[in-house]
């Protein structure tokens, strides 16, 4: 029946078969030649659906996009918009009436699953390691509130979280996986810029914020389809993908945009390309335990597939059966409003929600449903199932990485998985490692006050741009310069350094610092604005003639001397000056002088 359906499609405006064939060969070298490229699609609520990528191509709901880089996911933040891949008219057989309708006008080419076949193995016995699952969810998606930045939990107060894919944080034993909390983390994030929660991380030139709020209009893009092709892996021209259902979504308030049934399937089906370029059911919906409460009634929403090589689909009817080979390993989820949701799972009957990664049914399960691969509360997201949020993350697309994607220090840990497990620094905050460029900058820090107008200087010795004039003819200036986060220094590295300048030398001095400014107080010839309780850097330093000194990098290590009260930390806000010796009775009769004082706040 299934195949029936497919056959009668003759109403349809079609391409022409021998150009749909002639474009197929063209462009599979486009996606598979290319190491470690990502690919996704966006839902045809997205502003994006409708306007004109780089290259002039009209982007649709159907078309399979790419980061606006050729090669990888970009290095760099504040990408240009994101291009066109795959174009579902000429390289997946769809109908090309769709091109040039707007965002928010459902259309019958909506693709909401992609892979080329090729995704990694899910092995027995190995556990499911960190960064391993990549995936997105749509604008109402809701974390379980124990990831860290970025994340759902950061990015869906924002509206960000849509246009976002996630990894896994922790490591998980070997599926299948019962309903555990998990985390996750961001890796990729849709525009580039830092969102409300103060998240900045690589980006792949799609539209955002989107406020989960019901409409046909979005106002930033969904992505709705996720596959990483990773290596020099010869895809030989499989392209498998699902359509869309077209019952209500019960969020959004308006139906799905029903692209399966207006050409001829159902959402559930799995579909690939014929000899003459044109769909056909891969995997029908029923072989999944989809659709099993009727037609149309389940939408396969994320898709993780290990083709075999044997044409047709090959069944699992056990997970890891695939290892051998005698069937394919096919992974998904299914959308919110799905009729299974609710169902109990085949593995270990528990309700199906659509955060969760299901299997086929298991040979002889406890239900005729999917089984639970892996619960969504493992991935970090929240779940009826589980209390975690009033609605349950929709797992929009999945895909089962073979290794790091974004690694640009080389050592074998995706970029977001070590800096959110401390394994490298990211003072700046841009989701790159700071040894692969960036990082804070080098510059001035902190603010200057405590210099010596007349109403304050002890003996007439003003001075308003320094401290009070010494004998050496002028007054001591203390600034600092290191690595700078909006004027404010960082506590590692430690690389600050405080220099004084214009003091009489040979002479000797000291920096002595505390938690407060004060009103100046005569210290010497000079003011004192430190307020207690008073610190000191060790050592003692020695003034050439030249009358300046450089004190650091080392100033925080330098405070641990003074114990936890005086230890700098990171939050931690102080305030500095420098204590010198007059060459002989200075200008007010003193034997000492300061500098102005500097307050720092270190991060």
């Amino acid at each position: 029946p299934q195949e029936g359906s497919a056959m009668n499609r003759t109403h349809l405006p079609l391409v022409p078969v021998a150009a749909a064939a002639a474009a197929l060969a063209a462009s599979t070298t486009d996606a598979s030649a290319q190491s470690n490229r990502f690919l996704f699609s966006i839902d045809w609520q997205s502003p994006s659906v409708g306007t004109v990528d780089p290259n002039g191509l009209t982007i649709t709901e159907g078309d399979i996009m790419r980061p606006p880089t050729s090669d990888s996911m970009p290095a760099l933040l504040l990408p240009s918009g994101a291009e066109i891949a795959i174009k579902h008219d000429t390289s997946l057989g769809l109908p090309g009436v769709c091109i040039g309708h707007p965002g928010g006008t459902p259309c019958i080419v909506e693709v909401d699953a992609f892979t080329f076949g090729s995704d990694d193995f899910f092995l027995p016995n190995v556990p499911i390691r960190p960064g391993q699952i990549a995936f997105s969810v749509d604008e109402f998606g809701l974390g379980a509130f124990v990831s860290p930045l970025p994340s759902v939990d950061s990015e869906y107060p924002v509206g960000d979280s849509a246009a976002d894919t996630f990894m896994n944080l922790g490591g998980l034993p070997p599926g299948p996986v019962p309903p555990a909390v998990g985390r996750h983390v961001g890796f990729a994030d849709g525009d580039a810029a830092a969102s409300g929660s103060g998240a900045l991380y690589p980006g792949i030139g799609i539209k955002e914020p989107t406020a989960p709020l019901p409409g046909p209009m979005d106002a930033g893009d969904n992505m709705d389809a996720l596959d990483v092709v990773e290596g020099a892996i010869l895809m030989g021209g499989g392209r498998y993908f699902s359509l869309d259902s077209q019952f209500p979504d019960l969020l959004e308030g308006v139906p799905n945009s029903g692209s399966a049934v207006a050409n001829g399937f159902v959402g559930g089906d799995v579909l690939t390309l014929s000899g003459a370029g044109l769909p056909v059911v891969y995997a029908p919906a029923f072989a999944l335990g989809l659709d099993l409460l009727g037609p149309d009634s389940d939408d396969l929403d994320a898709l993780i597939l290990r083709e075999n090589g044997v044409p047709g689909y090959q069944v699992s009817n056990a997970p890891y059966d695939w290892v051998a080979g005698g069937s394919d390993m096919l992974v998904f989820s299914v959308r919110r409003g799905s009729a299974l949701i609710g169902a109990p799972d085949s593995i270990f009957g528990v309700p199906i929600e659509e955060g969760d990664l299901l299997v086929p049914p298991v040979a002889g399960g406890l239900s005729p449903f999917p089984g639970i691969f892996v619960a969504g509360e493992n991935l970090g997201l929240a779940t009826l199932r589980s209390g975690l949020g009033n609605h349950a993350a929709d797992l929009n697309a999945a895909d089962n990485l073979r290794g790091p994607l974004l690694d640009c220090d080389g050592d074998g840990v995706e970029d977001a998985i070590a800096i959110a497990t401390g394994m490298v620094p990211d003072l700046d905050g841009n989701g790159v490692p700071d040894s692969c460029g960036g990082g804070p900058t080098p510059g001035p820090v902190g603010t200057a006050s405590c210099f010596c107008p007349t109403v304050s200087a002890p003996c007439g010795n003003a001075s308003t741009t320094t401290g009070c004039i010494n004998s050496s003819g002028g007054g001591a200036l203390l600034t600092g310069f290191g690595p700078q986060i909006a004027g404010a220094s960082v506590t590692s590295p430690d690389m600050l350094t405080l220099t004084t300048a214009g003091m009489p030398g040979p002479s000797f001095m000291l920096i002595f610092y505390g938690p407060s400014t004060i009103s100046p107080v005569p210290l010497g010839n000079g003011l004192r604005c430190v307020g207690p309780t008073l610190y000191r850097l060790p050592p003692i330093l020695a003034v050439p003639a030249a009358g300046t000194v450089t004190y650091g990098p080392g100033v925080v290590l330098g405070s641990t001397i003074n114990g936890p009260a005086g230890t700098i930390t990171a939050g931690s806000t102080w305030t500095f000056q420098s204590w010198f010796r007059e060459l002989g009775p200075g200008p007010c009769g003193g034997f000492s002088n300061t500098s102005n004082a500097l307050t720092i706040t270190f991060i």
